[in-house]
């Protein structure tokens, strides 16, 4: 199995070791330095059927799909801002995450996919978080999050509010949805927009403690 060593404290990176034959899936920019035996090109997540989606998502249409054929090669991946990585282990489930919080996913049978949200309030007035990326397969997934993680694990019925710029990724079982914030004056007053994103468990949800605009745009 690929392995990997995260440094850094404000902006980490990571060091990726990659299994001889095992590709790594990887953001668009990531790369920071590489051995010479590593070779990477551009391919399309999901083949030529979601690259409407994910034009629509700000994504890009292609990731970077990194191999090598030695053992003890390694690649440097970082990204666009200050932050923090995590793991998600596939083992617990598929992925969902918002713009920009992808880096890298490696392992068996690994699919990138771009999702639309199916909630009613979510499709409306999502905007940028209506397009999420879906990661599935057997294997690991590293995640970026703007500053720091909360890591929460929802009980099945358990509800929590956040605004959509805090929200990284969550767990595919998950129910999400956009909800008014309430009050006009809440709206105008309290700086965090007309609506604010519902999480509805089982299932984990990683918050970055910064808020990450849309407009920054992902990999």
């Amino acid at each position: 199995m690929t392995r990997y060593t995260v440094h850094g404290q404000i902006a980490q990176y990571a060091r990726m070791t990659p299994e001889p034959g095992q590709a790594i899936w990887a953001s668009k920019g990531a790369i920071m330095s590489y051995t010479s035996d590593v070779r990477w090109n551009l391919r399309m997540p999901g083949g030529a059927g979601g690259v409407a989606k994910r034009l629509l998502s700000g994504e890009g249409v292609s990731l970077l799909y990194i191999e090598t054929d030695r053992p003890g090669q390694s690649i440097m991946l970082g990204v666009k801002e200050p932050g923090h990585l995590m793991e998600w282990d596939l083992a617990d489930g598929p992925v969902m995450t918002t713009r920009g919080s992808f880096v890298a996913a490696w392992g068996d049978d690994i699919g990138i996919d771009v999702t639309i949200a199916k909630r009613a309030g979510a499709m409306l007035f999502g905007g940028a978080g209506l397009f999420l990326q879906r990661i599935s397969g057997s294997g690991k997934v590293l995640l970026h999050g703007s500053g720091d993680f909360q890591d929460t694990r929802l009980e099945p019925g358990q509800e929590l509010f956040t605004s959509t710029g805090n929200l990284a990724a969550f767990a595919a079982d998950v129910d999400y949805n956009i909800q008014a914030v309430g009050s006009v004056g809440k709206f105008f007053f309290s700086g965090e927009g007309l609506f604010l994103t519902k999480l509805t468990g089982p299932g984990r949800v990683l918050l970055q403690s910064l808020k990450r605009t849309h407009s920054k745009g992902g990999s």
